[in-house]
Order: structure tokens, then C-alpha cells, then sequence
């Protein structure tokens, strides 16, 4: 028999590449039998996949080193030649089913390819003699490769199940668990490795802590495992061990907003609460990851690391939500994430931080996950009504406890003032405190500062204008002042982005309102953990006659107006209890019905719903996901002082050094707003082939971030 080759470096033959496949099969199935899939059409498709690959023109690929030859076909398609569907027929499958198989086989890469059914015939003839010499112990009843196209079952380009639910579930479930074990065994990793140490590890967690029994929210958690849960449970109730107990030993997503909350999770579950080697356990998944595992380069293999996290093959995955719930778009090449939440479960945490669009997103992507066979927990500060009355629209089901979980608690003291925010009551309050100011626009934060800073107060400044490596910086800076205990006497200003994920705790905060949701974050920066404040230590300006910065930019008109109504009455002591009410007055369905913010979620359910899938392409898809509007930019003075870093990485040949150079420029670079970029000066440094610095013209430094060169045309919503 002829030695055929499925891949070149390292050398590996399509018996070899094969047999990996099926051990990956058994391991999967193994672990994870529940899996709605029909195992044998499973197998079936794994042994049959890379056939093709037995072409002339594809070992003349691999012997040449080229990327393709001249009139070569994919060879997944070519793999559908040995598809014996007479035995299929006899076996009962329908015409319906066997055309998945097909499909499972020939899109398994996707590759947009146009050609003529001649020409794949032509192919296929040629498969013959190669065929002839190929013998596969694990190849049930071979069959000489196919003359001619079956049109009955397969027509080139098309998905012939769109309309038909049912297999188009079966091929996602087929297709996408091939692509997972065939990932696993082209990168030589397991396709999963078996939870069986998150509880174990939970319950020696609680024992170190001297904890004797579980809170209720923790308990309810434990107690509706296999369910769809939605809960509401206020900051400070543990509602990480309440979704790691929810969880269990089944494998895990736990998906928050910002980077920053999900590097603080895994920190927590990698360093508190597990026992053994992290990186067959959790893992971190965003678009920073390289750099965070760096940290801890010398525990384990980082190239190894991020491996089995991309290829989703660890327990636990804490994640942003454009990670996995990109799926809604159905973009070729999706079906390996639905495929591996259809026997996953899915914790989504401070669901209240969302933006209309996400919300949709959310919902439609929740649909998906109940359909496929998956589970999926809201663990929630604040949930707006709306969200509720969606995922009932949707016929979602899910398990909600009869109240929140909240204890009222006394740490708030509200003051209202209808004005816009100013220096004068925080000079008034500041002296010998710990202050917060939240602004809600990069302008206004920096107008705030410059004040304070000119009348002689201790005060720092902190939002999304900074380089990386300040971020990092002001990040840890604010993180130490903000401790009870901190010797830290002295204001610090920031925007949102201090709205959620960072543990602070300062004595007093003076806030713009932005919308309720928003607010209620911002003041869970201000006694945290403290209770029984002796006098006001929450102020917010709701603007007056005049709107607050940022309304109609970053904050919605018509939340902000609900919000400023709700927050009018407010007078001193806020249990959590009213703020569950105003969330409740602010976001329910009825109360938003016809709004802009109520059609934005409305309109984003029903587009997804109606369109057809395979519409985009994945990066079209990720584009629309992520709504980005901001560019990655280089200050030209940090370009200027880092050319010798530049230069490195552009000599560098090392790939994975290359990596490491690439993760220290992006400590260099500030994502700013499209507007600020179009109305600025820029030019681009081409770094190889495929990256690039955009390098800006402005003014920088690390006490106020990015200033537009033409400091009389600054911008106030950069």
C-alpha cells in the first residue's frame, strides 16, 4: 500500500491524522455521551473526511510546499466521493440526512471556492488509482470514489436544509464536533479534558474559609443544577461560588462584560479556589490573553495554554461575550462553538451592563443554547424588566426565585442635586476623605481634574485614554487608594470605567447621572463593604434644565429621563431594596415599550431571527458583534520613544519572541473614538505583512491620556 499524507510539518499520513480523530471521538463520547448527536454518521464523517486528500494534486501540495496547486479542489469535497449513501439508504437514513453528511463533509473547512460540477467530476475520476492503493483498517466496507455528483443529495454552494430546522440542528451538531476533534487532533491535544475537580475544590474552599454552610442564594444555585436559572443577587452575596456551585462538574462558560472583571474572576478561581495545574482546567478567553498567561509563563507551556483554550477544550472558559455568543450571526465556521454549548453550560454575570444591541445578542444566543441542549444561568446585580419579557417572547424557560437576594443593608445616603456637577461640594466634603468622582464623559472628567488640581486638592485622574500599560497602571493605583485603610487622602475622577469589575471602596462619590443601571454600579464603589454611613456619601447631578454630559452619546435620552424622574425623590437612605423598585419602574417593558432603546433590542431579535445563515462571512460578523467605533492608535511621542522596540520586533523571526515583542506594543497603543481619529492627524507604520501602528498626532501623557492636538477643537465625547 502507498503512503498518502495528510499533512507535511510534521509529517503525518491520513492513516495517522485519522486515527488521532477517532481517539478524540472515544474521548469525547466518553465524557460527554448526552451529546444530541447520532455517533455513528459522527464517526462515520471522522474516517471519511480527509479521503480526499489522497488526490495527486494534494500530495503534489504537500511535496512542494505550496499553498495550492493550479485546478486544485478542496479536498472535503473531493472526501464526499467516498461516501457510500446506498448503505445509508439501506440503513433508513432519509435523503434529508444523508445530504448533511454531505454537507458535514464537504464544508468542513470553509473555503469559498467557485467551480464547475465538470470539474469536480473530473476530480473525483482521478481519485480512482490513488484509491486503489489506500487501505484504512478503521474505513467500514470501502467503496471505490464516486463517478459523478449525486445532485439528489448534494449541489455545490448550497445549504439545502435552510429551511428545515431539524437538520439544519443535526448538521451543526455534526459538522461542528468534527471540526472540534479534528482541531484537537491536528494541534496533538485532548478534544476535552474531564471536570471532576470543581466541586471537590469548592468544598475544600469553603471548609479553608470556615464557612459552615452555603448563603441562599448559594444554596438555590446548588439546588436547580439542571435548570435555566435567572437570578438577581446584590454585590457582595458570592455570586462566583454561586455559579461555579450551579456549574458543578459539567463544563463551564462564565462570560462578564469587561476584561478587567474576567481577568479578576479567573484570578480568583486559578489562585483561591482550585487545587491543582491551572491549564488543564481554566482558562482565560479575550482578545488579551497572550499577555495575561505571560504572567505566568513559567507554570506551563503558553503556546499549549492558549491552544486548548481556542479550541474551547477546557472545563472552564471565563469569557467575554463576543467569544461564543457570535454565534447568533451563524457565519461559516460557527458551528463548533454551538456544537460545544449544546452539552454546555453557561454562566452570563452583570447582565444589567449590556447595551441594547448585547441584549439581543444575548437572548437569541440563549435561544440557541436551549435548543442545542445546553444550560444557562443570569447571575445579575439588576435586571431590567425588558430583558425578562424578551426571553419569555422567545419562549425561554428558566427557574427564578420568588425575590431577589438581597439583604437591606444600610450603605447609602443619597443626595440629588439639580444642577451640574462642579468642585464646589466636593472641596466643601473632600478634606481627610477618600473621594470618587464619576463623570460621564472623557472632557468633563479632565475639567474636573484640571479644577481640582488648580485648587490645590490631591487628585488623580483615571479613564479609557490611556496607553495600556497606564491603564495597568491607574488600574492598581486606584484598586490600592481605594482600600478601607488606604492611607489615600485625596480625589480621584474617572469615568465608567470604574462603573464595574474594580473592588473599591471610597468614602465618599460625587456622580453625573448617567442612567439608573449605570448609577446604582457607580455607587457600588462608594461602602462596598461598609454599612451605617454617618451622613450623605452618595451625590449625584442630574443636570438641571440643562442634559448631562454624554446624553444621546454614551447614555440613551430616553433612559436618562426615566432615571432622572425615578432619582428625584431620592433623600438620604437608600436601601437595596428601592433600587431594585427603580430598576424595576425604570426598565420594564411596559415603561419602555416604544422607546428607541426598547425597538433596539426589538429590531436586533428580529434580524437575527430572519436572516438567513452562512449571510456573512466571520469577520463581517465579529465587526457587527463588537459594534466597534474606535481605532488602535500609538501617541506619536510613545512611537518616537519606543522606535527601538519597533525595530526588534520587526527583525525578529521567532515566532513566539515575535509575540511577546507584539504584546509590549500593544502596551504602547489607546483605543480611541472614530470621531477623534478622523479629525486628527495620523500615518501608519507598517510592523510585516499582516500588522501594522497606526500612529497619531496628539498630545500624551500619563497624568490626562490622548488630547487632540488643536486643544481649542478638543472634542468632549472622545
Amino acid at each position: 500500500m502507498k503512503k498518502f499524507y495528510a499533512k507535511s510539518n510534521p509529517k503525518e499520513t491520513i492513516q495517522e491524522h485519522t486515527d488521532k480523530l477517532i481517539e478524540n471521538f472515544i474521548l469525547l463520547k466518553h465524557l460527554y455521551s448526552n451529546i444530541r448527536v447520532d455517533w455513528e454518521l459522527l464517526y462515520e464523517i471522522c474516517v471519511l473526511h480527509d479521503l480526499g486528500k489522497m488526490g495527486n494534486k494534494f500530495q503534489e501540495k504537500l511535496k512542494s510546499k505550496q499553498k495550492m496547486v493550479k485546478g486544485e479542489i478542496p479536498h472535503g469535497w473531493l472526501s464526499i466521493a467516498f461516501i457510500n449513501y446506498k448503505r445509508l439508504k439501506k440503513e433508513g437514513y432519509s435523503v434529508e440526512e444523508i445530504g448533511v453528511i454531505f454537507q458535514a463533509i464537504a464544508y468542513h473547512h470553509d473555503r469559498n471556492y467557485l467551480f464547475e460540477i465538470e470539474e469536480l467530476e473530473a476530480e473525483f475520476l482521478e481519485l480512482e488509482e490513488p484509491a486503489s492503493q489506500f487501505y484504512y483498517d478503521k474505513w467500514k466496507l470501502p467503496i471505490p470514489p464516486a463517478k459523478k455528483l449525486n445532485l439528489r443529495y448534494f449541489s455545490i454552494g448550497e445549504h439545502t436544509f435552510e429551511n428545515d430546522y431539524e437538520n439544519f440542528k443535526k448538521y451543526v451538531l455534526l459538522k461542528g464536533l468534527l471540526n472540534r476533534i479534528d482541531y484537537a487532533a491536528s494541534a496533538s491535544i485532548p478534544v476535552e479534558w474531564e471536570n471532576q475537580f470543581l466541586a471537590r475544590d469548592l468544598a475544600v474552599w469553603k471548609e479553608n474559609k470556615g464557612i459552615s454552610e452555603w448563603n441562599t442564594l448559594q444554596q438555590f444555585m446548588k439546588a436547580h443544577q439542571n435548570e435555566n436559572v435567572v437570578v438577581i443577587a446584590q454585590t457582595g452575596m458570592g455570586k462566583t461560588e454561586a455559579g461555579l456551585l450551579w456549574l458543578g462538574n459539567a463544563k463551564g462558560f462564565f462570560t462578564l462584560p469587561l476584561k478587567t472583571a474576567i481577568n479578576s474572576i479567573y484570578e480568583r478561581v486559578k489562585d483561591d479556589i482550585l487545587t491543582e495545574k491551572v491549564d488543564t482546567q481554566v482558562g482565560l478567553l479575550h482578545s488579551d490573553i497572550f499577555s495575561r498567561y505571560l504572567l505566568d509563563e513559567k507554570e506551563y507551556d503558553i503556546a499549549e495554554y492558549i491552544t486548548r483554550t481556542k479550541q474551547l477544550s477546557l472545563p472552564l472558559t471565563i469569557c467575554t461575550l463576543d467569544q461564543i455568543f457570535d454565534i447568533v450571526y451563524r457565519y461559516p465556521g460557527f458551528e463548533h462553538k454551538l456544537a460545544t454549548l449544546s452539552y454546555s453550560k453557561v454562566i452570563l454575570d452583570e447582565v444589567q451592563m449590556y447595551s441594547p444591541d448585547l441584549l439581543a445578542y444575548v437572548i437569541v444566543g440563549l435561544k440557541y443554547i436551549q435548543t442545542f441542549g445546553g444550560k444557562f444561568a443570569i447571575l445579575t446585580a439588576t435586571l431590567p424588566g425588558i430583558v425578562t419579557h424578551y426571553m419569555k417572547e422567545e419562549k425561554l424557560e428558566f427557574t427564578m426565585p420568588e425575590k431577589p437576594f438581597i439583604t437591606d443593608i444600610f450603605r447609602h445616603s443619597v443626595c440629588v442635586k439639580h444642577r451640574e456637577l462642579d468642585i464646589q461640594d466636593i472641596l466643601e466634603h473632600a478634606n481627610g476623605k477618600r473621594v470618587l468622582v464619576i463623570c460621564n464623559t472623557v472632557n468633563k472628567a479632565k475639567e474636573i481634574f484640571s479644577a481640582l488640581q488648580t485648587a490645590g486638592v490631591n487628585t488623580k485622574l483615571f479613564h479609557s485614554q490611556f496607553i495600556r500599560a497606564d491603564r495597568r497602571q491607574k488600574e492598581q493605583e486606584i484598586f490600592q487608594d481605594g482600600q478601607v485603610g488606604s492611607e489615600f487622602e485625596g480625589v480621584w475622577v474617572a469615568t465608567q470605567v470604574v462603573e464595574a469589575s474594580l473592588d473599591i471602596d471610597f468614602d465618599l462619590l460625587f456622580t453625573e447621572l448617567s442612567d439608573i443601571n449605570g448609577l446604582f454600579q457607580r455607587m457600588g464603589r462608594c461602602y462596598r463593604k461598609r454599612e451605617n454611613p454617618a451622613e450623605n456619601n452618595i451625590f449625584v447631578y442630574d443636570g438641571g434644565e440643562k442634559k448631562c454630559n454624554g446624553v444621546g452619546f454614551v447614555v440613551d435620552k430616553e433612559i436618562f429621563q426615566f432615571s432622572k424622574e425615578a432619582v428625584a425623590v431620592l433623600d438620604g437612605k437608600l436601601l437595596e431594596s428601592k433600587k431594585m423598585e427603580l430598576i424595576d419602574e425604570v426598565y420594564s417593558y411596559e415603561r419602555l415599550e416604544g422607546t428607541e432603546y426598547n425597538k433596539e433590542i426589538e429590531n436586533n431579535i428580529k434580524y437575527l431571527r430572519d436572516m438567513s445563515a452562512y449571510e456573512l462571512d466571520k469577520t463581517e460578523a465579529k465587526k457587527r458583534f463588537r459594534n466597534i467605533q474606535s481605532v488602535s492608535v500609538i501617541p506619536k511621542r510613545i512611537f518616537e520613544e519606543n522606535e527601538p522596540l519597533i525595530m526588534l520586533y520587526k527583525n525578529e523571526t521567532n515566532k513566539f519572541e515575535k509575540q511577546k515583542l507584539w504584546e509590549k506594543l500593544k502596551d504602547l497603543q489607546v483605543d480611541v473614538s472614530a470621531h477623534l481619529f478622523e479629525k486628527s492627524e495620523s500615518k501608519i507604520e507598517p510592523l510585516s505583512k499582516y500588522k501594522k501602528l497606526q500612529i497619531l498626532d496628539c498630545f500624551y501623557d500619563n497624568k490626562t491620556g490622548v488630547t487632540r492636538k488643536e486643544r481649542g477643537k478638543e472634542n468632549k465625547f472622545f
